[in-house]
């Protein structure tokens, strides 16, 4: 079973990077961790730097997968960005998070794109 939900979630973050390159945005790291904490994708378009949260679900059993990123995750993705962008000092100008929900069906996964979807402030 956890076999099972490691591939679900890395055919949801491949989905999840192919949607983010598919706008313009060039994948700087993917899997990362940084200050004790995993960061999903890092990736960039000029001087924004995008920090992004990926959930990927088989169902909305649980709620729609956006909504497991509460505040305490929020919390842990800012403090991983802030400790990557004091190992990048002059990389951003700007920052922004981001969620990005893969929810499985027949024939792929249906995507949904949360830009800045919370800020460091929570």
């Amino acid at each position: 079973m956890q076999e099972s939900r490691l591939a679900l979630g890395a055919a949801g973050e491949a989905c999840a990077v192919a949607h983010l390159e598919r706008r313009g945005l060039r994948i700087l790291a993917r899997n990362l961790r940084c200050g004790g904490v995993e960061i999903d994708v890092i990736a960039a378009r000029g001087a924004l730097v995008v920090f992004v949260e990926v959930k990927t679900r088989r169902s909305r059993h649980a709620g729609l997968p956006e909504e497991a990123v509460d505040a305490r995750k929020q919390a842990r993705l800012v403090a991983g960005a802030a400790a990557w962008l004091r190992e990048h000092p002059g990389v951003a100008a700007r920052i922004r998070f981001d969620v990005i929900s893969c929810e499985a069906t027949a024939d792929g996964f249906r995507v949904r794109h949360l830009e800045g979807a919370f800020d460091a402030n929570g």
